[in-house]
């Protein structure tokens, strides 16, 4: 699979959240997301226009891609770079992809310049990010681990010093153990799961995909 060989992982926002800032009676609203694809990330800014309907600005940014090959801002009507650039600076800073943010502002009567715009957009997306919880979503290889009983202490012992994940794990005549690691690892996995078990270590590739740990437990996809 040529596509996912050139895959490793990126950090992207698992569950979005809000921040908030304050300049000169301004309040300025963050709304953090993860997208899929562009037109999610489009599809969010429309339902945060529609939400915040009365607001002088819904500014905007979003990047896309294992890699951040996509990334698109908007200063919704703000001077030209004081806004949308920020807000993007900011999710580039912290390394995230499939990620989009929404800047509400709720204009306060005194004007702040170019530089407390910035100030105040890139302060908003930083705190919205603070509220998100985000996570290293890591490229892997999904295997099932069929066992003899007499193996299983072995197995474990072998998952345990890698820190390899389990799954799930089920005992019948014979002992199975789904597990998840970097694909990176898999090869090296099996010659020490060979070693381990003097090769009576059945190893079967359930797929490949991208995952996580989030609260102690480990999400697929």
């Amino acid at each position: 699979m040529a596509q996912a060989e050139q895959k490793n992982g990126y950090r992207t926002v698992l569950e979005g959240g809000e921040g908030r800032y304050e300049e000169k009676k301004s309040v300025f609203i963050a709304t953090v997301r993860p997208v899929a694809d562009e037109a999610e990330a489009q599809a969010f800014i429309e339902e945060m226009k529609k939400k915040y309907w009365d607001a002088r600005h819904n500014c905007s940014a979003f990047v896309l891609g294992d890699r951040s090959e996509m990334m698109r801002s908007s200063d919704d009507g703000e001077p030209s770079g004081t806004a949308g650039r920020p807000i993007l600076d900011v999710i580039l800073g912290a390394g995230l992809t499939y990620t989009a943010i929404v800047v509400t502002r709720y204009f306060g009567g005194v004007l702040l310049g170019t530089g407390g715009l910035v100030r105040a957009y890139t302060e908003a997306a930083r705190d919205g990010i603070a509220e998100s919880i985000t996570a290293e979503k890591i490229w892997g290889s999904h295997l099932q681990v069929h066992l003899n009983y007499t193996d299983v202490g072995k197995m474990q012992y072998l998952l345990a010093q890698a820190g390899i994940p389990t799954l799930h794990s089920e005992y019948t005549d014979t002992v199975t153990l789904e597990i998840i690691m970097p694909e990176t690892e898999e090869n090296r996995f099996r010659k020490q799961a060979a070693e381990a078990t003097a090769g009576r270590a059945d190893i079967e590739k359930v797929g490949s995909t991208f995952y996580c740990e989030a609260d102690g437990q480990i999400l697929l996809g």
